[in-house]
């Protein structure tokens, strides 16, 4: 399993904040060997709440910042390709709010790290086709994510 991890960080972090996000690293890797993909890659930009409620409103008519959004590039009926161009599947981006994150860290009582984890996984597995639609939906994506995230030793 290989995962390419793009991490791009819109928004000023203290130095404790920047060390916070490798865990997004942990988590997304974690996921990829619980999948178990081929070679992958994934941009994750982490934006401000002014930034994400911009996409959220643009992409999902929802009027309000959100925690986390993804963005695919494949439909999930679609087989994994690797071109000759290509060394990797290209799966597509998640976008994650940091000031949501440390919002619903503090509201869930963990640390900032289990939240961000949280995010990067469930995102993760939005660009991989599973989703929350339906009460079953809801239970399969959701047990999925525990299981990585303990996988990845974040634990609640």
């Amino acid at each position: 399993m290989s995962l390419v991890i793009d991490l791009q960080v819109e928004l000023p972090l203290n130095e404790a904040e920047q060390e916070s996000l490798s865990v997004i690293f942990k988590a997304l890797r974690a996921a990829a060997r619980a999948e178990n993909l081929p070679p992958a890659d994934v941009a994750v930009t982490v934006v401000d709440n002014e930034q994400i409620h911009a996409l959220n409103k643009e992409y999902r008519q929802v009027d309000r910042p959100t925690d986390v959004l993804s963005f695919p590039l494949w439909e999930p009926e679609e087989d994994w390709v690797i071109t000759e161009e290509e060394e990797t599947v290209p799966l597509g981006d998640i976008v994650i709010s940091y000031p949501k994150a440390k919002e619903q860290a503090e509201e869930y009582g963990h640390s900032i790290e289990r939240e961000l984890g949280f995010l990067a996984v469930h995102g993760f597995l939005h660009l991989l086709g599973y989703d929350h639609e339906t009460a079953e939906e809801e239970k399969e994506m959701f047990q999925r994510q525990e299981e990585i995230l303990q996988q990845a030793g974040l634990h609640r």
